[in-house]
């Protein structure tokens, strides 16, 4: 998979693709991630990529012609699946739509900076627009590491186990059961007896059992999404 990502601030895309799972999918060859500094499509000199917003009001907004040029030029070079911006009122992005972008080939990332980009941009190259919660974020830059990291993992290869990911919470709408780990007993807190057991059954009996019990108390809205 390829990622590209536009950026004001590429900076702050550094670390969480140079460490831990991200770090080895890229060394697998199964994940590539560029990060592209808008500034080269600057309307001047200066590295101008935003200005005052029509009508007036507090806030900076990222012109069309900077993002125009970026986008057209990196489609010329990469056909992509999707374009997509962040921001607060996009869809919000959960577990059913990474396992679908995860099975993209080809992904442009647009984050938002100041008041957010010039709507045109929006209106005639962005095919999907997401959320990760809501609030507001100074830019897009950590709602794109989050995509990036949630949809990467999903990638076959990526984890040493993969059917971990089958397993996380919100797979099949229910959040992930307890786990434990050595010592059987600390502090005369004892690991429940069925995972010691063996049965392979009982203990896939008792993690459903636990999941259901654990998404109806903390989530239980997640129940009623088909």
């Amino acid at each position: 998979m390829n990622i590209h990502i536009i950026s004001v601030v590429p900076e702050l895309l550094e670390s969480p693709f140079s460490h831990s799972i991200m770090k080895r999918a890229a060394e697998k060859g199964l994940l590539n991630v560029t990060v592209h500094h808008l500034r080269k499509w600057a309307v001047n000199e200066y590295g101008m990529v935003d200005d005052y917003q029509f009508g007036g009001g507090a806030g900076m907004v990222m012109m069309c012609e900077p993002l125009v040029k970026a986008i057209e030029e990196l489609s010329t070079e990469t056909n992509f699946d999707e374009i997509i911006y962040f921001t607060p009122d996009g869809n919000r992005f959960d577990q059913p739509t990474a396992n679908e972008l995860s099975l993209k080939g080809n992904l442009l990332l647009i984050c938002g900076h100041y008041k957010g980009i010039d709507q045109r941009v929006r209106d005639h190259f962005v095919t999907r627009e997401i959320s990760i919660g809501d609030y507001v974020l100074s830019g897009g830059e950590l709602a794109a590491a989050v995509v990036v990291d949630a949809i990467g993992r999903l990638i076959p290869g990526v984890l040493n186990d993969e059917t971990s990911a089958l397993f996380d919470s919100f797979q099949d709408n229910l959040l992930a059961p307890p786990v434990y780990t050595r010592p059987e007993v600390y502090r005369d807190w004892k690991v429940p007896d069925v995972l010691l057991s063996g049965n392979h059954k009982l203990i896939e009996e008792w993690r459903y059992e636990q999941a259901l019990h654990r998404t109806k108390e903390k989530r239980p809205d997640l129940l009623d999404r088909e």
